[in-house]
């Protein structure tokens, strides 16, 4: 039981100790952590829908190209 005490009382010290320790280095605060993150995301997700867009340009451009009908070449004149 003793052991069990030290451990618990030990594994709360550390938590308090760390949660101090975290919250007096953190850089901003919860909220204005939380807008950055939210910038960042939506930056994020820009950039990658106008990189599908741009692909999907390339990939269509592609296709039309396949799909237009070809000029047969004459055959060799002897």
């Amino acid at each position: 039981m003793k052991k069990f005490f030290g451990f618990t009382l030990g594994a709360v010290v550390g938590a308090l100790v760390g949660s101090t320790i975290a919250l007096l280095l953190a850089p901003e605060s919860g909220e204005a952590l939380r807008v950055q993150l939210r910038q960042r995301g939506a930056a994020f997700s820009a950039e990658v829908q106008q990189a599908a867009a741009v692909r999907r340009a390339e990939l269509q451009a592609r296709l039309a190209e396949l799909r237009a009908p070809r000029n047969p070449t004459p055959p060799p004149v002897a």
